[in-house]
């Protein structure tokens, strides 16, 4: 087994060193990747600086005469990521562990980031216990917070560390001893307020025989599912919450970019989608919502939560959006529509019932859709029971048809 050690070896080197003691004496082969650019390494590493630099397109000597932190820290996190995949393509990467400031752990969980889900990523940061979304993104990396400052060794950095070490150790070391079996997999997009439609669509599945991962539609959940989606892991798509596209169109905080909803159709694999939650832009708590939306209608989900209703002109582009990203499939791909209302909050009598915005997105999905997309519509709402048949229906056939079923 092989643990790669990514760290700034001109700054850190007698920290990454003790790592490096820790996982060999443990009987684990290690390759220590050196991301340092400022001066020499106070260890020899397995992969130098300067073919990380190298990696990136750059070298050592320009990024030292740039003089710009950032730029090296982005050239040197570019050329990590590339050095990690080699060494995994080349079998000798089975576990990630980094340890650093805000730099290393940017540059670090970088190389992580470019690694398949299910590899051991672990990651020793003074940044830890902050805001980690920009070095987690949508991959299953491992953060422990280092306490203190990582600079020298003392009675409490040694043990954070060891730790960390031991903890990769086991995890490069051990499969699970449990005996899995394989069944076809569908990635399925969950919202709070469209929780009923999944649970009863999963359930329903995984009698037919398929194996479910479920994403919250919080962004990363839905940029997990599409890096799944093209590694291969997922074999259909139930689609069922779409709400992520609100965000990114209205400038919510749940955005999960623009390629949303392209992985399955580039991938060709069947996919069923529906409109959960279109009804809702998300922002934290109220008093953080920009001023740009003053006199609008909100919701407070809860005191760190705040929905905000989408509009009809919002809802009409929605529509034109996703009719335009589903045109493009390359595989069998249904639009099923809750012509009674895409969320627990969209139904008569609740807050965020509108039949006028919610024709805005139904009448735009129907005009911009083309013609190999399969269109269905439904009277009921998007938590009916019967509805969530009907997208399991939908999909089963699909896959089915494409060879992909149980």
């Amino acid at each position: 087994m092989s643990v790669v050690v990514v760290g700034t070896l001109d700054t850190k080197g007698e920290e990454i060193g003790f790592a490096r003691d820790v996982l060999q004496a443990q009987g684990v082969d290690v390759h220590v990747v050196d991301v340092g650019v400022l001066g020499e390494p106070e260890l020899e590493p397995d992969t130098p600086a300067r073919a990380v630099a190298e990696a990136a397109g750059t070298t050592l000597e320009q990024l030292r005469a740039d003089a710009d932190r950032g730029t090296a820290v982005e050239a040197m996190g570019e050329g990590a990521a590339a050095v990690a995949e080699r060494l995994h393509e080349q079998g000798v990467l089975d576990g990630v562990l980094g340890l650093g400031g805000s730099g290393n752990t940017s540059i670090a969980t970088a190389a992580m980031r470019a690694l398949p889900v299910g590899v051991p990523k672990l990651m020793v940061s003074t940044m830890a216990s902050g805001d980690t979304e920009p070095y987690v993104g949508a991959r299953d990396v491992m953060m422990l917070y280092s306490v203190a400052d990582i600079e020298g060794l003392n009675q409490l950095s040694r043990r954070v560390i060891a730790n960390a070490a031991l903890a990769m150790v086991g995890m490069v070391s051990n499969e699970p001893d449990v005996e899995v079996e394989q069944r076809p997999t569908v990635g399925i997009t969950m919202f709070g307020v469209t929780t009923p439609c999944v649970q009863a669509a999963r359930e329903r599945l995984e009698e037919l025989g398929y194996e479910t991962i479920v994403f919250h539609a919080t962004g990363t959940g839905g940029r997990a599912m599409e890096s799944l989606i093209e590694e291969g892991v997922i074999d259909g798509v139930l689609d069922v919450t779409t709400t992520e596209w609100a965000d990114e169109l209205v400038g919510g905080v749940l955005g999960a970019g623009p390629d949303r909803l392209e992985a399955a159709g580039e991938r060709g694999i069947p996919q069923v989608v529906s409109t959960g939650a279109l009804d809702m832009v998300n922002f934290g708590p109220l008093d953080s919502v920009p001023a740009e939306f003053e006199g609008r209608q909100f919701h407070v989900h809860n005191p760190q939560v705040t929905l905000m209703r989408t509009t009809p002109e919002e809802n009409a582009e929605l529509g034109e959006i996703i009719a335009t990203k589903l045109d493009a499939a390359a595989g069998p791909t249904a639009l099923v529509l809750p012509l009674g209302g895409v969320s627990l909050l969209d139904v008569e009598g609740e807050e965020f019932h509108d039949p006028e915005a919610d024709a805005a997105l139904f009448d735009a999905l129907r005009a911009n859709l083309g013609g190999d997309v399969e269109l269905i519509e439904h009277d009921a709402d998007i938590n009916d029971e019967a509805f969530a048949e009907l997208l399991v229906e939908t999909l089963d056939r699909y896959m089915r048809e494409a060879g992909r079923g149980p």
